[in-house]
């Protein structure tokens, strides 16, 4: 508990933490997962498999218009309480579909259910985002994910020929990544392969640079670092802000536990690095969170104490409210119960 209550000391972190989402897939210390490698570090790894079994039939493109497919009222439990990705419905001026990640994003998004549902439900139930269009786009976007499946269906039966060899040589993840970019344009045209996964394929690609920089023995220290940085130009512009943001965090991270005695050096630091203004609010937040911390301590001993007394039912929860206001108020009580409910 007491790591979880850690948060973010500055709005700083907090953003760069946000900005980083992606990033632990790529940090600067490479160490490849057996999935990662596997699939020569396809990103689609959050993704449920297709198989043949999973529509008891062949391709699962023949789903895709089938009638009598009865869709539950009520989303998945996984869905539940969360959002459809938007963004999607792009068209030109043809009104033809404009593929895009977040169109993606919307088949993923039922696809991470399988289990829960049947695959025709999921699919039925993309048929149903998928009708907000008109027409050509409609039929285009239906086509376009029919070909999806089959290519996750082809990805499938790829990826197993692979096994569970542990590859860690960089010329075999190159190999097999090729591979997977060669499968997605076998079902899917250039445009909407790139839409899909021109980001996934960037940052493969740099987790094969990374790997092949950092085990080349001819190069130098500095030469490293130099063969890394370059390497890193070819990400996408937020990847490299994300990892920007998270070298800062990381940074202060150090800068914190070197100066933990001496906080005029600290706020030097904070200044040199983050500028006057940046380093004055960082100094607040963090006054703030040291207040916070300690009511929290305080709180979570007398709670401690008050579950002790055997209290049940209404009135164990109504001295539990007492103590809260007692230590609490505005936005700090609402985070309190929060962080009481996942005790």
């Amino acid at each position: 508990m007491r790591g979880f209550l850690r948060f973010s000391t500055t709005a700083l972190v907090v953003m760069a933490l946000i900005a980083a989402g992606m990033v632990i897939f790529f940090g600067d210390t490479p160490a490849p997962s057996q999935e990662t490698v596997d699939a020569a570090a396809d990103t689609e790894n959050s993704v449920v498999p297709l198989s043949d079994s999973a529509s008891g039939r062949g391709a699962p493109s023949t789903l895709v218009g089938e009638a009598k497919v009865v869709v539950p009222d009520t989303l998945p439990a996984s869905l539940a309480g969360t959002s459809v990705p938007g963004g999607w419905a792009k068209t030109d001026v043809n009104g033809s579909l404009v593929p895009t990640p977040q169109l993606r994003q919307l088949f993923e998004y039922y696809l991470a259910a399988l289990g829960e549902e049947t695959l025709p439900q999921l699919v039925a139930r993309i048929e149903q985002a998928l009708a907000r269009l008109e027409e050509p786009a409609r039929s285009e976007a239906l086509d376009t994910l029919g070909d999806y499946l089959d290519y996750k269906l082809a990805l499938g039966d790829l990826e197993a020929t692979y096994g569970h060899d542990a590859t860690t040589n960089a010329e075999d993840m190159q190999r097999r990544m090729a591979e997977i970019r060669a499968l997605r344009r076998t079902w899917m045209d250039a445009q909407t392969a790139d839409a899909f996964f021109a980001t996934d394929e960037a940052v493969d690609q740099f987790q094969v640079e990374q790997l092949r920089i950092r085990t080349d023995p001819s190069l130098s220290e500095k030469e490293r670092e130099q063969a890394l940085a370059e390497a890193e130009k070819a990400l996408p512009e937020p990847l490299r802000q994300a990892r920007r943001e998270t070298r800062k965090f990381a940074d202060y991270q150090r800068a914190q536990s070197e100066f933990a005695d001496d906080p005029d050096a600290l706020r030097a630091w904070r200044e040199e690095r983050f500028g006057a203004e940046a380093a004055r609010e960082l100094e607040k937040v963090e006054a703030e969170q040291k207040v916070w911390e300690a009511k929290w301590q305080a709180y979570s001993q007398d709670l401690a104490e008050l579950d002790d007394m055997g209290l049940a039912g209404p009135e164990r929860k109504a001295a539990i409210d007492t103590l809260r206001d007692d230590y609490f108020e505005g936005a700090e009580k609402l985070r309190a119960e929060a962080l009481d409910s996942i005790r």
